[in-house]
């Protein structure tokens, strides 16, 4: 790829056509990068607006009955695994290509609900249920890889 030489005095001047960004985007991803980009836009995600998604449709509630209820109390992705024969088992990036299934972790969350009856109803508390899979990012937050030199890397 070739690279045009860009005048530093028009990368500071305010932009006022929209062509002229496409001029700022190879100073930008020279600057920031790519990949950080979409690393930044997911870590962000499964830490932060996954926990906003699950707040706002926190309960479930009984259309007949208002007193029979699920609540969703905390939300958290967990290490990347999968459930064979009852036993946990981590993976990592290299297995999942060699076994062809998707590098994902469970989605977990704390509920409290209701059991019984209108006269003999109690609230239930209950951790860690598993809700669903979230695929993994490499190199994201909750990666194996993430943070590893080089030796480590090639143990894995």
């Amino acid at each position: 790829m070739c690279s045009l030489p860009i005048d530093k005095q028009f990368l500071a001047s305010p932009i006022k056509k929209a062509v002229d960004k496409f001029q700022l985007l190879p100073e930008f991803l020279k600057v920031r990068g790519l990949v950080k980009q979409h690393l930044d836009s997911y870590n962000y995600f499964i830490n932060t607006e996954i926990k906003k998604i699950i707040r706002a449709n926190s309960l479930i509630q009984s259309s007949i009955d208002p007193e029979t209820y699920i609540r969703y109390t905390n939300v958290r992705i967990g290490d990347p695994s999968i459930e064979i024969d009852h036993s946990v088992d981590n993976l990592t990036p290299h297995r999942c290509r060699l076994s062809d299934t998707t590098y994902a972790a469970p989605i977990l969350v704390d509920i409290t609900y209701t059991k019984g009856l209108k006269d003999r109803r109690e609230i239930k508390q209950k951790v860690n249920v598993n809700i669903g899979r979230m695929p993994v990012m490499l190199r994201s937050c909750r990666c194996v890889l993430t943070g590893k030199d080089e030796a480590e890397l090639a143990r894995l």
